[in-house]
């Protein structure tokens, strides 16, 4: 009976099999390991089941189910977040990191600043990690240094540029980290931590969708950053110790035109990949009329790219600039800093159907910033100048008093400059000597008169003529008479 039943559980193990040819029974161990093309497809579904979050907007436009676990594409101008699928779950960063680790350099440094690599930036490499074959004692200009790092994704090279970088600023490397982490925090980033500037892993080395479209929002706003992430081959020259030239590659295929993934409109990127992040992902875009940053995060090798597409695609199809000049002004609000700013709307959802978030940045000036949302979703924010009586009722600041004091700060600088005593006694005296000098000439002219007249009375008794003289006095003599 024994025998009975220990052929009939082999049959139904082996029907198992049969019908199951995605697992392996693993001798050893005794368990089923699923095959990774399964697993793959299995994580598929579900990334794709859960939807972006704007399409629960009402009369949004319904956007396309990603594979990667989050993603977002932000306005860069107008900061406007058009589409987005858990942009504020944290993740590992992996190589899009240097975007950051670009900005803080760009912003504090020069491209002709050297670059030197020390043995700290050169001895942490682990077998696999991406380099290009820097040597202690090697210096590069931050130029080249930063091709390296955003081309190649050199983690070497990003080491450098840190521990350069954060000595010009006083410190050393790890200035370099707490001035990323500073710098994301003024960026509005609030669910990042950085601990290097290359992005291999850390436990506490993460960030979000949101805070990387944030922050290549605003390296996007250089010029050498845009030149950068556009090459496609550039060639770091012999340096001081190696005498042959490096020569690498763009890694973003979206760049690439006789790649599949190539993209007419993407304009750079960053790419990233580590086992604990997977394939992380930031691209720009600009259409002409738009400019997008799109990132994805924990997703699947081309499938990155397959999602960035899709997301760009959308945007561009069903989104439209809607320029505020154009709009009524809110009463809290005097003017736009900006003539050229607006909001991002798609068909169906108009201006006034938007609420508006207002943070003053500067009472005394009434300077401030104006987010317009949509259902709680940013759809585009300007800086303003506001209007007195708002900023007096959140402030409670005083422009009446502020006025008083103007004119009293007026009148103390006009009595300031007021001449000192001495120079006032000088122009009294100076005053004084022209008076003098009129009231002699004067005095003199009347007394040659005088003479003048005595003489010709004189003649004019001995001529008989006197009435005729005494009528010079007035003008000269009457001949009518």
């Amino acid at each position: 009976m024994g025998r009975v039943r220990k052929r009939i559980l082999a049959a139904v193990l082996a029907a198992c099999l049969a019908v199951m040819p995605a697992a392996t029974v693993s001798a050893v161990e005794g368990v089923a390991d699923v095959d990774p093309a399964v697993q793959r497809e299995t994580e598929r579904q579900t990334a794709y089941a859960i939807a972006p979050d704007t399409n629960s907007l009402a009369g949004w436009p319904q956007g396309p189910s990603v594979y990667g676990d989050s993603a977002i594409v932000m306005d860069m101008n107008s900061g406007a977040i058009v589409y987005g699928k858990q942009i504020d779950k944290t993740h590992y960063p992996a190589s899009i990191t240097k975007i950051l680790t670009a900005l803080v350099a760009l912003e504090n440094s020069e491209l002709t600043d050297e670059v030197l690599f020390s043995e700290d930036s050169i001895s942490f490499l682990e077998y696999g990690d991406a380099h290009i074959g820097m040597t202690p004692g090697e210096i590069l200009s931050m130029k080249d240094a930063l091709y390296g790092m955003l081309l190649a994704s050199a983690n070497e090279v990003a080491y450098a540029i840190a521990e350069n970088v954060g000595k010009s600023m006083g410190g050393d490397y790890n200035t370099f980290i707490q001035k990323m982490n500073d710098r994301s925090a003024e960026l509005g980033c609030t669910g990042s931590h950085w601990m290097n500037p290359n992005g291999l892993h850390d436990d506490n080395h993460y960030t979000t969708a949101h805070d990387m479209a944030l922050i290549a929002s605003a390296v996007y706003q250089y010029d050498e950053f845009r030149t950068i992430v556009q090459t496609l081959s550039y060639t770091i020259p012999p340096t001081n110790l190696v005498n042959e030239s490096r020569t690498f590659q763009q890694k973003h295929k979206m760049l690439w035109p006789e790649n599949a993934n190539y993209y007419q409109y993407c304009t750079g990127g960053k790419t990233g990949y580590t086992d604990q992040a997977r394939t992380t992902l930031v691209t720009m875009a600009d259409n002409g009329e738009l400019r997008l940053a799109a990132v994805v995060l924990y997703d699947f090798g081309n499938d990155a790219y397959v999602d960035t597409r899709a997301m760009f695609d959308y945007v561009f199809d069903n989104f439209s600039k809607v320029m505020l000049s154009g709009q009524e002004k809110p009463e809290e609000i005097d003017s736009y800093a900006d003539n050229d700013a607006y909001v991002l709307l798609p068909a169906g959802i108009g201006f006034e159907d938007l609420d508006k978030e207002i943070e003053i940045t500067d009472e005394q000036n009434r300077e401030g910033t104006v987010t317009y949302t949509y259902q709680g979703q940013n759809v585009g924010s300007a800086d303003v100048v506001l209007a007195k009586d708002y900023v007096a009722e959140k402030t409670g600041h005083d422009y009446t008093l502020q006025a008083e004091k103007g004119s009293q700060v007026s009148g103390e600088g006009a009595q300031a400059d007021e001449p000192s005593a001495a120079v006032k006694i000088a122009a009294g005296i100076g005053s004084a000597a022209i008076v003098f000098v009129i009231l002699l000439a004067v005095h003199i002219w009347q007394a040659r008169r005088k003479k003048r007249l005595l003489r010709r009375r004189r003649r004019a008794r001995n001529t008989g003529k006197v009435r005729s003289v005494q009528n010079d006095e007035y003008g000269g003599p009457d001949q009518n008479r």
